[in-house]
């Protein structure tokens, strides 16, 4: 293999890599996910990614920039859509509970 054959390599990676976050974006919405779980792996991939967005660009690896950039924007829209399941699942707990107390 020569070295242009050799770059579609990278890209290949970086599209897989961005598939992947959609299918892990599609199964948070379809089961309103609330999991710490899922938030602790959102946010350690978020400081993973931020890393490799930093050592990308000291090399001046454009398909690891656009990767780890784009891996950063959708980990940062699951973690918010996690949060956001989990502040109304407990708005709707307390909500349910003060029905329970009210006569």
């Amino acid at each position: 293999m020569n070295t242009s054959d050799l770059k579609i390599i990278p890209y290949t990676a970086t599209s897989l890599s961005v598939v992947g976050r959609f299918i892990f974006m599609f199964l948070l919405y379809r089961n309103k996910s609330t999991n710490s779980l899922s938030l602790t792996f959102c946010l350690l991939s978020i400081v993973s990614s931020s890393m490799w967005v930093y050592y990308s660009s000291k090399m001046n690896d454009m398909p690891m920039i656009v990767r780890s950039s784009i891996e950063l924007a959708l980990l940062s829209i699951s973690a918010m859509y996690i949060v956001r399941n989990k502040i109304r699942k407990e708005n709707v707990v307390d909500i349910s509970e003060q029905k329970i107390i009210s006569p």
